[in-house]
């Protein structure tokens, strides 16, 4: 196994499920932006995480729709598949359920509902690591798991387990964030997963991001990414970021994916549909988001 973590450096995606009227899985849309997120930029491409609304996917689908974003990609750019859940056991088994050739990593989101102990958590992800035939990206999401990876447990794992090789952080506290990022190994990365907060941590030293927001202006999103990491247009990356802020509030003022679902349909790159219990956006939000000007 190759332990280069450097493609996480920069933009990643979080791709959304496009779905047709009859709540089928949309093709043509989900090629459209990928292909739409690529041409911006972007640097690599999350597939089946919780932006795709995979807990409402039967096997089947996942296993299709990772199948065609990979035939898709055609190798431009790596791919990063979601495997996560909080039954440890059924996690290790999901790894032979699919074809992981052409997948550079899985994102493993820490076990929700449960609300494990750091020692439950530790050993969940030990046990991964144990089995993973990929590298491993920790995806620490306090808000949707009820549960949070400390940054004591975070730094454990980074350095008892060479293939855990980094952690996307959308626990909002950016004094967490910094413990990680002052005493982690040199390899391992810090990803934001908190698309307005992405600027400052990558100031205090992340080296990317799993975004939502990209997918509604990945070139200008790509670009303050880009150019704060390699410290050559400071004043720009600023810049893009404030003109970025509100489309960032508003996409996630209802939920996600509701909001980026209903921005790329104003975009005209795919429908909006959503399965329930998700539930398509508000008519006065969708009038926010088709005035917004992300040029």
């Amino acid at each position: 196994m190759i332990l280069d973590s450097s493609f996480l450096i920069g933009t990643g995606v979080a791709l959304i499920t496009p779905f047709n009227e009859d709540l089928q899985v949309d093709y043509k849309g989900l090629e459209k932006l990928i292909n739409k997120m690529i041409s911006g930029g972007v640097n690599y491409l999350v597939v089946l995480g919780t932006t795709g609304e995979t807990a409402t996917l039967t096997q089947s689908e996942r296993q299709d729709i990772l199948s065609f974003c990979k035939e898709i990609v055609a190798q431009r750019v790596p791919i990063i598949l979601g495997i996560g859940g909080n039954n440890t056991a059924e996690v290790i088994h999901q790894f032979s359920e699919f074809k992981l050739e052409g997948v550079s990593a899985i994102l493993s989101v820490s076990p929700y509902y449960n609300k494990p102990t750091q020692e439950g958590i530790y050993h969940h992800y030990a046990q991964i690591a144990k089995h993973s035939p990929l590298p491993i990206i920790l995806y620490n999401v306090p808000g949707r798991t009820g549960s949070n990876i400390s940054a004591n447990t975070t730094l454990r794992l980074a350095n008892d387990f060479q293939n855990i090789i980094g952690i996307k952080e959308a626990s909002g506290n950016l004094e967490q964030c910094m413990v990680i990022l002052k005493d982690k190994p040199n390899e391992f990365k810090v990803i934001s997963g908190d698309d307005l907060l992405t600027l400052p941590l990558l100031f205090l030293g992340a080296e990317g991001v799993i975004s939502v927001a990209a997918m509604g202006a990945p070139k200008k999103f790509s670009a303050m990414v880009k150019g704060a990491i390699e410290k050559n247009d400071i004043n720009n990356a600023i810049k893009y970021h404030y003109d970025l802020m509100q489309m960032m509030q508003l996409i996630f003022e209802e939920g996600n994916p509701g909001g980026i679902k209903a921005l790329l349909k104003i975009q005209g790159v795919c429908d909006d549909h959503l399965r329930l219990p998700l539930y398509p956006v508000s008519s006065t939000l969708r009038d926010k988001l088709s005035i917004l000007d992300l040029e």
